[in-house]
């Protein structure tokens, strides 16, 4: 609170004025403008503020004026309007008072800034709605737009080392070699053309199929020849080259069979034929109904009969000796792509999925079917006791039934002992281990490309080998642990591996001009039979299964004791048909 201005000398009258109605009025139509004060602090506590001026309040005094109010100040104070005069005198800038006249500047009407030239702005459009806008890519070069010409010659004069340290020898050398010093000696020019070939669509195919084995592990270098250990040697060329014209190139038939007897049956398009490899001659055993084919073939146990399965979902049993066709055994509804005898049960795969087992002794010759495919079975095999059975179908799984047939009738079913899922493509590729016989081997095709081992006994896989190519077949050597493999593109190969340790002991690359797709022992077990889509069976010595004893006293060999033929198996080309 501000404390009142001390008055100057003043008598102070003891005597008190009393208040009368004209004063009282008088004070009440004077108004008091609020005086300002000094902004406090803190405020004041307990108390409401009460407004300036308030008369009521006994706290607020009245500052005693010291002098009287001017007249300008109480014209102005009591809202008393001024003259026209005044008026007239302040519009025209001058005053005059008590004869002296001032002038002023006055401000008739009130300052407006001028106007901000802003740029207006169109609403932004994408670019892709613009009407012959540039439809470049700023990260993409164009190279439609881009003078070819214009940066190969400034590509020329450029150069990375404009100032050799001796230029004389730069010369000299450019000189010699016919090649511009300012030139780049490599550039970026398009793919050499593919060398000619004679046969477009099987380098095309190879083409193709090179990137599916480019990584895979055991992939070769080169496909040209062959390459063996130092431990084992193999004949890179053939014994004998057999010409087998109109052979089919479909990798689930199997159309070669070689029997106990030494004759070899291969099937060409509609016609079956029988080479006997002790005499060499040739025999076709017979034909199929017209508008079908031969789609698998297979020797009995004793090689006096033939299976033979056709594409219409037919099994002909052939007498081989007397070349006359028994019986026909009609009921799948696709075609035959695998045979398996064991005694005197013959059991066909169909493209439908179902393995059935035939009794060729007696009419009704269906006694079991047996459904674990959904696909089609292109590999089946007996076991040599006859007690287990393999199959392997287009469905990538391998199945091993329980072959004790007993008791059985024409609808009996039939259920797997083991199911593998394991491989991933066509299981083609079917061999049980002759020398012991609860091991069986599997083969994949082109996407699975891989061997596997397993244990019939207790279900369980005991080897995996990654292969570079498709598995077409799948051998066992008689008097060898080895396993025989041949295989597709790109390699055409034939593979011998070493059991247990699977590792690769030799390799014929290139064995035929197409992928390699059938292959038989001889009864011997020492050579292989081979076909292919190339129209040609090659047999190949790979094991030597003669003794000690029988190389001491082995006789001399002439003409006169062999018939006028040294070897039923030395080299030429002779012709099946």
């Amino acid at each position: 609170m501000n404390h009142p201005k001390t008055p100057r000398q003043r008598a102070r009258s003891e005597a008190k004025t009393p208040l009368t109605p004209s004063v009282i009025t008088g004070l009440n139509n004077v108004s008091l403008a609020p005086s300002p004060t000094k902004p406090t602090s803190r405020p004041f506590k307990g108390r409401a503020p009460t407004a300036p001026g308030d008369l009521t309040n006994p706290f607020l005094a009245t500052r005693p004026k010291s002098r009287p109010s001017s007249p300008v100040k109480r014209i102005a104070s009591a809202g008393i309007p001024s003259s026209d005069s005044f008026r007239s005198q302040t519009t025209g800038g001058v005053i005059r008072k008590g004869g002296v006249e001032s002038r002023l500047e006055v401000v008739t009407h009130d300052y407006v800034p001028p106007p901000k030239h802003e740029v207006k702005r169109s609403k932004s459009t994408p670019a892709v709605n613009r009407v012959g806008a540039d439809k470049r890519d700023r990260f993409i070069t164009n190279r439609e737009s881009t003078d070819i010409a214009a940066v190969a010659a400034t590509l020329d004069q450029l150069s990375l080392n404009p100032q050799p340290p001796s230029p004389t020898h730069a010369a000299r050398l450019a000189a010699a070699t016919g090649v511009p010093v300012n030139r780049r000696i490599l550039g970026y020019h398009e793919a050499p053309p593919a060398a000619s070939s004679s046969d477009t669509t099987l380098a095309q195919q190879r083409e193709f199929a090179k990137p599916l084995y480019a990584q895979r592990p055991g992939a070769l270098s080169t496909s040209t020849g062959a390459t063996t250990n130092k431990t084992r040697k193999i004949a890179t060329q053939p014994e004998r080259v057999l010409d087998a014209p109109g052979m089919v190139d479909d990798f689930y038939l199997n159309l070669l069979s070689w029997s106990c007897q030494n004759a070899v049956a291969v099937a060409l398009e509609s016609s079956t034929y029988i080479w006997k490899a002790d005499t060499g001659s040739v025999a076709q055993l017979g034909e199929c109904p017209e508008g079908t084919y031969v789609s698998s073939v297979d020797f009995s146990n004793d090689g006096a009969f033939l299976g033979v399965g056709v594409g219409n979902g037919d099994v002909e049993l052939w007498d081989v000796e007397s070349g006359q066709k028994l019986r026909t055994m009609s009921g799948h509804q696709g075609q035959i792509a695998t045979l398996s005898w064991h005694q005197h049960i013959l059991s066909s795969g169909c493209g439908d999925g179902s393995i059935w087992h035939h009794d060729v002794r007696i009419p009704r010759h269906k006694v079991m079917e047996l459904l674990g495919h959904t696909g089609e079975v292109c590999g089946l095999k007996w076991r040599s006791d006859g007690e287990l059975l393999a199959s392997g179908g287009n469905d990538n799984v391998v199945n091993i039934w329980d072959g004790r047939l007993g008791d059985v009738g024409e609808g009996a079913r039939g259920t797997a002992k083991w199911v593998k899922r394991n491989h991933t493509a066509a299981v083609k590729a079917v061999a049980w281990c002759p020398w012991q016989p609860s091991l069986l081997a599997t083969g994949g095709g082109t996407n699975d490309a891989t061997i596997n081992v397993w244990n019939s006994t207790t279900g369980a896989r005991i080897h995996t080998l990654r292969t570079p190519s498709q598995i077409t077949s799948i051998q066992w050597a008689v008097q060898q642990k080895e396993i025989l493999t041949t295989h597709g593109y790109p390699t055409n190969s034939v593979m011998i591996h070493a059991y247990p340790s699977m590792e690769r002991v030799a390799e014929i690359r290139d064995a035929h001009d197409s992928r390699v797709l059938f292959s038989c022992i001889s009864p011997a077990g020492d050579v292989v039979c081979t076909g292919a889509g190339d129209e040609n069976l090659k047999f190949w010595r790979i094991w030597d299964v003669a003794s000690e004893t029988t190389k001491k006293k082995k006789p001399p060999t002439t003409r006169e004791t062999t018939g006028g033929r040294v070897n039923s198996t030395k080299e030429g080309i002779l012709r099946i048909r």
